[in-house]
């Protein structure tokens, strides 16, 4: 069976995990879900994350960030871009989630990036998500 949006699955798999307090998940890999977990350990939301081979299948283990109370440092995420409806965006009109509090994905020509870098670097893309 294929999966029609897998970013959205990976952002459902974490936001179920950090409600129930997981330490760790596991998700199949594919390099745009790799990309989106690299940048979210960048900007400090993840712990870490490992490629690894299980069964002969690439997975991707990602573990939570919690702060001293027990509360995730994830506090809400959100799709922007879907398969049926997607959303582009010049680097002048990219989102600020909460007013620059969080970060937005963006996949660009120059990679997957956070919103922020793209303004920087003047390049525009494909808004993924949002997370704060």
């Amino acid at each position: 069976m294929s999966m029609t949006d897998p970013i959205a699955d990976l952002l459902t798999r974490i936001r179920n995990a950090t409600r129930e307090k997981h330490e760790k998940l596991e998700v199949p890999a594919s390099r745009l879900k790799a990309n989106v977990v690299r940048v979210l350990k960048e900007e400090g939301y993840i712990k870490n994350f490992r490629l690894v081979r299980e069964d002969g299948r690439p997975m991707i283990k990602v573990f939570l960030k919690y702060t001293d109370q027990g509360a995730s440092v994830i506090q809400g995420l959100r799709r922007l871009s879907r398969p049926g409806l997607r959303k582009y965006s010049g680097y002048q009109e990219l989102p600020r989630p909460l007013s620059g509090a969080g970060i937005s994905i963006v996949s660009t020509s120059k990679g997957v990036i956070t919103g922020q870098k793209a303004r920087a670097q003047k390049v525009g893309g494909e808004v993924l998500c949002e997370v704060w």
